[in-house]
């Protein structure tokens, strides 16, 4: 196989790996915002979500004599969810219940999360008496396992079958909330009170039960993507800063998707390969990795400009985005 060709499937495969984490965020902020709550807390989720489950793989292989595989999985992707849970329903507190400006607790939670994910990834094996970075083998693999006998298929094997379960279960996932929110009554009431939380509460939806259980479960979806991330791409390691900006990235995707889940799917794919687009490139100066590095935020804002302009109703974000709701002014 021609160089160039092995270079364009590596690239495409990488691009994958890079944006799987994208659609487990921009989903969860999807259904999040279609609530009316704007949760710029997604990146300390996802944060919280990879540390999670970190620490939950690694306590079941530290006192596990002979871990296996399926156990590791179910272990971390529970302490994931428990997780990036918790991170929700602290912000649905503040937000829903208190009214706290959602901008505000929104930040706080990423730096939360951030720090926490930090401290325990530095700390973790210090606490057991233990040096070096934290590596987990078995629960890695398990997660890494790729389809028998398909993924040996030339190109279309590494394209389209090379990855961990976790990377179709993203697709499904968004597929699943588009059709939530198109064709499912609760997906409209969803949309509803994402729309006008008073007319909705008039027509007696339960405003707060919607708002809590869309942040809740948009969460849990966002840290999906953390964990991915530790236990997919960076092969069951944990790095102080690893992630990046895959948090921002993903809730940029939001306003490049136009609020639907399943153009997410297309759009983090995208932006995950213009994000290690640099890495491909020979011989670029640092400036202009940097360059490229900021595409998908341009991109995203020529979309916003976009969509402003033409104003069409259906292509914006909910009415009540990012406005608290009290039920004493309907």
């Amino acid at each position: 196989m021609p160089v160039f060709i092995t270079k364009i499937i590596a690239f495409l495969v990488a691009a994958v790996v890079q944006g799987v984490p994208l659609i487990y965020g921009s989903t969860g902020e999807i259904i999040t915002e279609k609530s009316g709550h704007l949760n710029l807390g997604i990146p300390g989720i996802m944060y919280m979500g990879g540390i999670s489950g970190i620490i939950g793989g690694y306590l079941y292989e530290h006192y596990s004599a002979n871990p296996v595989g399926i156990v590791a999985v179910l272990i971390s992707l529970a302490a994931s969810l428990l997780g990036s849970a918790f991170m929700a329903l602290i912000y649905s507190f503040l937000t829903v219940t208190l009214r706290a400006n959602q901008n505000v607790t929104g930040l706080s939670l990423t730096i939360f999360g951030v720090g926490v994910g930090n401290f325990f990834g530095g700390s973790l094996l210090k606490f057991f008496g233990e040096t070096g970075s934290i590596y987990l083998a078995t629960t890695s693999a398990a997660y890494r396992t790729t389809i028998p006998g398909l993924s040996k298929i030339p190109v279309i094997g590494q394209l389209f079958f090379s990855y961990g379960f976790l990377a179709y279960l993203a697709i499904v996932i968004a597929l699943l909330a588009s059709w939530f929110l198109n064709k499912t009554r609760k997906g409209l009431s969803l949309r509803a009170v994402g729309e006008s939380p008073a007319t909705a509460d008039a027509a007696g939806i339960n405003v707060t039960a919607y708002k809590y259980l869309a942040t809740l479960v948009g969460g849990m979806i966002a840290g999906l993507g953390g964990l991915y991330f530790v236990m997919d791409a960076t092969g069951g390691g944990w790095t102080n800063g690893g992630f990046g900006d895959k948090g921002w990235l993903a809730i940029a995707i939001v306003i490049f998707a136009l609020w639907k889940p399943k153009n997410s799917i297309l759009c983090s794919l995208i932006f995950g390969g213009l994000y290690i687009l640099c890495v491909y490139i020979p011989g670029l100066s640092a400036p202009m990795k940097e360059i490229i590095k900021m595409m998908p935020y341009v991109v995203t804002v020529a979309v916003l400009i976009f969509i402003s302009i033409r104003n069409k109703r259906e292509n914006m974000p909910p009415a009540s985005l990012g406005t608290s709701y009290f039920r004493e002014d309907r």
